[in-house]
């Protein structure tokens, strides 16, 4: 079988200047910003990169160019990152979140998703195994 050719796809959300400061300040909800600022720390501390906002909503931290095995696209994304929606802060730790399986089983209150990890207060969670999995992640990439 001929193997599948790489195409960059162009995607909407990419990384703006806009100050990540000034965005998680203008967040309502008190613990939400609160909670934002200490999530923004601990994915500094542990990428050792800035923050950058992407699109209108995602804070992230590095980049990286993810290749698709099923299609052969390749995307440029962030290598972990947040969002401090309104239902709830959904994090970006991973391209496949069933790696973080045990961590999960120890985090505390949380749903996932395909690539996300929503929490809805940091203090629902054990922090100490956030940290661990943010680490991990970023071990991967």
């Amino acid at each position: 079988m001929a193997e599948k050719k790489s195409k960059l796809v162009e995607i909407k959300t990419k990384p703006t200047s806009v100050s990540v400061d000034d965005f998680i300040n203008a967040i309502e909800n008190e613990q939400k910003r609160k909670d934002s600022f200490v999530i923004l720390e601990m994915m500094k501390k542990a990428s050792g990169e800035e923050p950058v906002l992407w699109g209108s909503s995602i804070i992230g931290f590095g980049n990286k160019r993810y290749k698709s095995p099923a299609t052969g696209r390749e995307v440029d994304w962030l290598l972990i990152g947040f969002s401090p929606r309104k239902a709830n802060l959904s994090l970006y730790i991973s391209v496949g979140i069933k790696e973080h399986a045990d961590a999960l089983k120890k985090l505390g209150k949380h749903k996932t998703g395909v690539g996300c990890l929503y929490i809805n207060k940091l203090e629902d969670i054990d922090i100490k195994v956030l940290k661990g999995m943010i680490e991990a992640s970023l071990i991967k990439k």
